[in-house]
């Protein structure tokens, strides 16, 4: 150990004595440590996005909306002068209560299933008065989208038979009308219906480039109703009026949402399963729409899965080309090593006629090239780290440096220095060392 150590230290002592030289040769290394972290700091970002993106819209899910109708089997083309033809245009209910019965029925791996019935309105408290969206619901709600209460309690079986006056209200509603705190038990109007507050939702942290990319509200801002009072005593779509009556489906009031429903989210049990039960579900639709297409069936985490691929590679190109300008650093170690042994020919004689063997000189230039890697790693992972920073501040990219990523690339630094200063060291340690005494 103290013949290794010995070595060691005439290492250090001809790196400091070739400071200059040291520091480019290590640039290469520099450079491709700092590349490695900033591009898995990039990678990893997004990657983490994808995740929170997921977590918001929870997973194993699949998202009906209803919408304007698309397409028509069987619709009847207009005459040539534009005006429609007598046969009337075949009739959907849109998107009801008992759509959700019809796939309950049909589906055995159903997790959960939550119809949303979302109502623009206008609070009012204390002369305090808020536009905001008041949704009817049920309590599979707040299971699919990862919500907790911060008080209260969520809806009981006798709100959802009743359709009792109860609501559960966003932490940004709260703000708005009970500053003080307490807002269990206060009452709220939402446009002519006065509903007691029951619960409070925890604070859903969420970026507004997240929600408006994932097509999601802020939950925050929301009231929650039993979905059966959102019918009763708000309104009910899928009710007939007179005024109703010889106009729905045949084009009347096309800007009208004849939807009973806004939006179905179904989670079902096993991912393995997601795509099929999608497509089981687009054939219910069908037949109880009357192959009228006035739905969207979305499965939000196989689209995530799929633009998480996409990014994975990404980021293996960006890696391999990190690892690249770590090659290039390698061998310009090994370069400048090679040189430096042409150039201490002499040295070597001396130490050898000294009593120095192979292994001396081999541990002596291989250290040299380690030391050398070491401290350009070391110089890398900051500037790596620096450079993450910056790409997230100036370029609105999301990076995660994260510790495993630190130390691969001290890891492949240190084994780049190694691997590629053994070949000059050894070529050192083979000198004859009558030759190299010989040598100016």
């Amino acid at each position: 150990m103290q013949r290794i150590f010995f070595n060691f230290l005439i290492a250090m002592e001809a790196v400091f004595a070739n400071r200059l030289r040291a520091i480019l040769t290590a640039l290469g290394i520099i450079f491709g440590v700092a590349a490695v972290i900033a591009m898995l700091a990039i990678g990893m970002g997004a990657k983490q996005s994808i995740l929170d993106q997921m977590k918001l819209i929870g997973t194993n899910n699949i998202v009906i909306e209803g919408i304007e109708a698309q397409n028509v089997e069987g619709e009847e083309d207009t005459g040539d002068d534009g005006s429609q033809s007598d046969e009337k245009k075949p009739w959907s209910p849109g998107l009801t209560l008992e759509d959700v019965n019809a796939i309950t029925k049909v589906l055995p791996n159903i997790e959960e299933i939550n119809p949303e019935i979302i109502l623009p309105t206008t609070a009012i408290q204390a002369g305090k008065l808020q536009k905001l969206k008041c949704v009817g619901t049920t309590n599979a709600f707040f299971t699919l989208n990862n919500l907790n209460l911060a008080q209260g309690n969520f809806f009981h079986s006798e709100h959802m038979e009743k359709g009792e006056n109860v609501c559960i209200i966003g932490k940004s509603v709260q703000n708005k009308f009970f500053p003080e705190g307490k807002a269990v038990g206060e009452s709220l109007k939402c446009g002519n219906t006065w509903l007691k507050v029951i619960g409070v939702l925890d604070r859903r942290i969420a970026s507004n480039e997240s929600l408006e990319s994932l097509g999601i509200r802020d939950y925050n801002s929301d009231v929650y109703i039993p979905v059966s009072t959102a019918l009763l005593r708000f309104k009910n779509r899928a009710k007939v009026t007179k005024s109703d009556i010889g106009n729905r489906g045949r084009g009347n009031n096309k800007d009208e949402n004849y939807h009973q429903l806004d939006r179905l989210v179904i989670r079902v049990a096993d991912s393995e399963y997601l795509q099929a039960s999608a497509d089981v579900i687009a054939r219910i639709l069908k037949r109880r729409h009357r192959n009228i297409l006035d739905y969207e069936i979305e499965v939000p985490e196989l689209l995530l899965q799929q633009q998480q691929k996409t990014q994975d590679t990404f980021n293996f190109v960006l890696a391999v080309i990190a690892g690249i300008s770590l090659l290039v650093g390698g061998i310009g170690i090994m370069n400048i090593m090679l040189a430096s042994v042409l150039e201490r020919i002499k040295e070597i004689g001396v130490r050898r006629s000294l009593g120095a063997n192979q292994r001396d000189i081999i541990y002596q230039f291989l250290f040299e090239a380690i030391f050398i890697s070491l401290i350009g790693g070391l110089i890398g992972v900051i500037l790596g780290i620096v450079s993450a920073k910056l790409v997230a501040s100036y370029a609105d990219i999301p990076t995660v440096v994260t510790f495993w990523s630190i130390l691969l690339s001290f890891g492949v630094a240190a084994s780049v220095g190694m691997l590629f200063g053994l070949f000059p060291a050894r070529k050192a340690a083979q000198q004859d060392p009558i030759k190299a005494l010989r040598s100016d």
